[in-house]
């Protein structure tokens, strides 16, 4: 369908609460300060990275279904990028090597959070955050009262986490960039409950060493699971990894094929009091620890939206273009929402378009039109037989550039596409090496001389 913009109001600025300060936080906040806005962003932790914050705490829960989880970040100690630093950087800010620092292409975790601190500093963003801080409450203020939805304001109400003070305060937008891999998102399997073993969520993983000489059962086949499934078969006396189908990339069934302590299986069809795990073939292993990779639910506890916007089977919505909501836009937004594509260049997208709407230098089409093209889109997904949980799986460069074509942002450099490609290639191919070993050195070589990784400078 075409879509009418309607005719922005004057410039103006307004107080805006970013909810995280995660990647999609922190480029909010920054696209807000440019645009003039007072910004406030509250970030749960004692610094910025959101995910990227490493934790090595863990939750109590081991299956992290407590209501109110203390710990955000899912990443464990060894993770690394599956994607080269190359592709990862904003517009304007390169994550290029630093002297002292891990030099690597595909770094580890740590490398990246020093890019965001890296990010902060330089453009001044930490003097706006409150650190330590939840958020507990947001809610539209005067909801009853005869006042368009695009222009009610918002209750925020905050707890800092060290002394318990509670804090209500009113802002003209909410921008919402908690992320989305904090909530394990678990399978539903015949006996889980009453199984007396060790059952946890990789939420709560970080190192392999409590598993060693044990027969682990590795739950779902992402790149988590595949990743975590290497590291414990060093340490462990067997894994047996649990797939949707036995018909696998090249690249992790040439890992299973150099161990003989790695198995791979079916999905799980019960789980007995005896400790056997039996799959859907009828083959059964008797297991120690059964580990769930199986993904993230979307959740904004906080959120009450009077139903506008809603949580079904892990679709967010109804949100145009994964961002507005057609009810209560612009002064509700969500920024980091949609996954599988590159990150850090659509997140800054979202938040150009967030911060010049609610300073009036654009608008968004009308309700009627953001309703319909959300149902389309819907409509599609649907005839490609994409499940609803999989609503915000992207999968798509072309969406990255006409998300960026709403506000005139930049189109994806076809040097960034490509090396993301190459990458992806090399993993299918070559799971356990391609951080490390890569065929694609001379287009890497020349997009090093890209303008974009000569011209702009980082400490």
């Amino acid at each position: 369908m075409v879509l009418v913009i309607s005719e922005p109001i004057k410039s103006q600025s307004k107080t805006v609460c970013v909810i995280g300060a995660g990647p999609s936080g922190l480029v909010s906040a920054r696209e807000l300060k440019k645009e003039g806005h007072k910004v406030v962003v509250m970030e749960q932790n004692d610094d910025v990275g959101g995910q990227w914050l490493y934790q090595p705490n863990v939750e109590e829960d081991p299956l992290g279904k407590t209501k109110a989880l203390k710990v955000h970040s899912s990443i464990y100690s060894s993770l690394r990028l599956i994607s080269p630093r190359e592709v990862m950087g904003f517009s304007d800010f390169p994550f290029t090597v630093k002297e002292g620092r891990d030099s690597r292409r595909f770094p580890g975790h740590e490398e990246l959070w020093l890019y965001l601190k890296d990010f902060c500093e330089v453009f001044g963003l930490r003097e706006m955050i409150r650190f330590n801080v939840r958020v507990e409450f947001v809610g539209m203020v005067d909801d009853d009262k005869d006042v368009d939805d695009n222009m009610k304001r918002w209750m925020v109400k905050s707890v800092a986490k060290k002394t318990g003070e509670v804090i209500e305060e009113v802002f003209d937008a909410v921008v919402v960039a908690s992320g989305h891999y904090s909530y394990p998102r678990l399978p539903s399997i015949k006996g889980m409950d009453s199984w007396k073993r060790k059952q946890l969520h990789s939420h709560i993983y970080r190192v392999p060493d409590p598993f060693r000489d044990e027969v682990v059962v590795v739950v779902g086949c992402s790149m988590s699971g595949q990743d975590i499934s290497i590291e414990l078969v060093e340490v462990a006396k067997e894994v047996h990894l649990s797939a949707k189908s036995l018909d696998v990339p090249p690249g992790l069934s040439k890992v299973i094929s150099k161990h003989h302590n790695f198995h791979l299986h079916l999905e799980i069809e019960s789980l007995e009091e005896d400790g056997r795990v039996i799959f859907v073939d009828g083959s059964c292993i008797v297991a120690d620890t059964i580990l769930y990779c199986t993904g993230y639910w979307y959740k904004f506890p906080f959120l009450e939206s009077k139903g506008r916007v809603e949580v079904d089977d892990n679709r967010v919505g109804p949100l145009f273009e994964h961002t507005f909501s057609p009810f209560l836009s612009p002064s509700l937004s969500f920024v980091g929402i949609p996954r599988k594509l590159i990150g850090f260049p659509f997140f800054e997208s979202q938040a150009k378009w967030i911060a010049k709407l609610l300073s009036g230098k654009t608008s968004l089409p009308s309700f009627d039109e953001m309703m319909e093209s959300i149902s389309e889109f819907y409509l599609a997904r649907e005839a490609a037989g994409i499940p609803k949980r999989n609503t915000h799986d992207i999968c798509d460069f072309n969406y990255s550039d006409k998300y960026a074509d709403y506000i005139g942002f930049p189109h994806l450099e076809e040097w960034r596409k490509e090396l993301c490609m190459s990458a992806l290639l090399n993993s299918i191919e070559n799971l356990d090496t391609y951080r490390d070993s890569w065929d694609d050195d001379d287009l890497l070589q020349e997009t090093l001389q890209n303008p974009y990784f000569t011209q702009f400078t980082s400490p």
